[in-house]
């Protein structure tokens, strides 16, 4: 979501709404929304919501609408998520998945009930913003409330502070513990929830997934000083992309013993997420989670491990990434106990050797965010590279791997990969 209307920041099939969101579909809408029958759409604008990069598998648009009823004349800003609208293999990719199923079943059953167990300790903590339409047929549309008016915005432009990340880490813990309370008390639940960023129809064969290995091989080559790193991912680039699917789906396929799993969030990045902050101090007021596209039941460390490299900037990736993980982890501990957990308790040892993983998973994981997204990431963050063709052309992908912030923070990484054995026995 975005305030900007540069069309430079937007992809092609944001640019136009389809031909259906008009006034009339969104009378539709806020009559049923308000019980009120007679409403009519006095005005319609309909804006861009969001930039590139921002939503890899929809399209939003902002609808501000001033319509009258029985009440009076009343305005409205909404935002609408659908699917895109022009043709090729993205939308046959999307239209073949369950995105927006499942994220109509995380907005109108699992988070509101996931928040009333909250409610019920005294948790006053808002994990979503309501969801006041949606539909399947005859197309895919979820409708919201639009936070922009009420003072929430994406972080862009700078990266987020220890404040922010502890707010962020604090909604996802309890999140997380609530949905091991349900688990363990109603275990068919959520079994529906099983189709992660890994079941896409075709995602592993596209080509944004497949080259991120060959080309940070040759960021490696480029770069004397990290040339000793190429014989440790010349070996995993063969398979390590069935590894991560074993690893994100092995809750559903062959959980292991001791382990922990959530619902996670699935896609925990710095663009999904929103942040209010008090006009006159700054001060952060709160923040809010959303895009529940590809929420499924995985090893807690998916989200965790994700958030290392999507969520941090690389000064609490190098510095603090410890301290804040230990931080989310208090979190869940206190939110277990306080929403009265009936299983096993997890530990923080526990925790951190699920982190700690063996080769071929965990850290085969880890190696995949860490030279397949970042450098996508860092190449949102310096809005230098379009990141329109970075999802369509190779050559645009290879730039994000020359992007000075990234090759500082790779060699920072590495490092560290190199200090806690993680190339060991590869």
């Amino acid at each position: 979501m975005t305030e900007n209307n540069n069309n430079d920041q937007f992809n092609a099939d944001e640019l136009e709404a389809p031909k259906w969101l008009n006034a009339q579909f969104i009378a539709k809408v806020l009559s049923k929304y308000e019980n009120e029958p007679q409403l009519e759409v006095l005005d319609l604008k309909i804006s861009p919501a969001s930039a590139k990069g921002d939503h890899y598998a929809s399209v939003m648009f902002r609808t501000s609408v001033e319509y009258k009823t029985g009440k009076g004349k009343l305005s409205k800003s909404l935002i609408v998520k659908t699917m895109p609208e022009q043709e090729g293999h993205k939308k046959d990719m999307l239209n073949e998945s369950h995105l927006f199923e499942t994220e109509i079943g995380m907005y109108g059953d699992v988070l509101p009930r996931f928040e009333k167990i909250l409610q019920g300790v005294g948790d006053t903590a808002k994990l979503y913003v309501p969801c006041i339409y949606n539909s399947l047929e005859p197309r895919q549309v979820l409708i919201f409330d639009d936070l922009v008016p009420l003072g929430y915005s994406v972080m862009r432009y700078r990266e987020l502070t220890i404040e922010e990340l502890h707010c962020t880490y604090s909604k996802l813990a309890k999140w997380h513990a609530v949905s091991m309370k349900v688990q363990n008390e109603e275990p068919e639940y959520l079994k529906e929830y099983k189709y992660g960023l890994i079941e896409m129809p075709n995602l592993m064969e596209d080509p944004m997934m497949t080259t991120g290995m060959d080309n940070f091989l040759l960021f490696l080559n480029e770069h004397p000083s990290l040339a000793k790193y190429i014989p440790y991912f010349e070996k995993i680039k063969g398979n390590y992309l069935e590894k991560i699917a074993e690893f994100m789906t092995e809750y559903r396929r062959n959980p292991r013993d001791n382990a922990y799993y959530v619902l996670s969030h699935g896609d925990f990045h710095i663009r999904n997420m929103m942040f209010k902050h008090d006009k006159e101090t700054g001060n952060l007021q709160d923040c809010m989670l959303v895009d529940f596209q590809i929420c499924n039941l995985c090893p807690i460390t998916v989200d965790i491990v994700y958030s290392i490299y999507m969520l941090m900037g690389p000064e609490e990736r190098a510095k603090d990434w410890e301290n804040i993980l230990n931080y989310y982890f208090s979190i869940l501990l206190e939110t277990l106990k306080k929403i009265g957990y009936k299983g096993d308790f997890p530990t923080l040892k526990g925790f951190w050797k699920q982190i700690y993983r063996s080769k071929y998973f965990g850290k085969i994981f880890t190696f995949f965010l860490a030279t397949t997204f970042l450098p996508m990431m860092w190449a949102m963050k310096s809005n230098t590279i379009d990141f329109g063709e970075v999802a369509q052309k190779n050559e645009a992908r290879l730039k994000c791997y020359q992007i000075e912030g990234y090759v500082e923070d790779m060699t920072t990484i590495l490092a560290r990969f190199e200090r806690l054995g993680y190339f060991d026995d590869i």
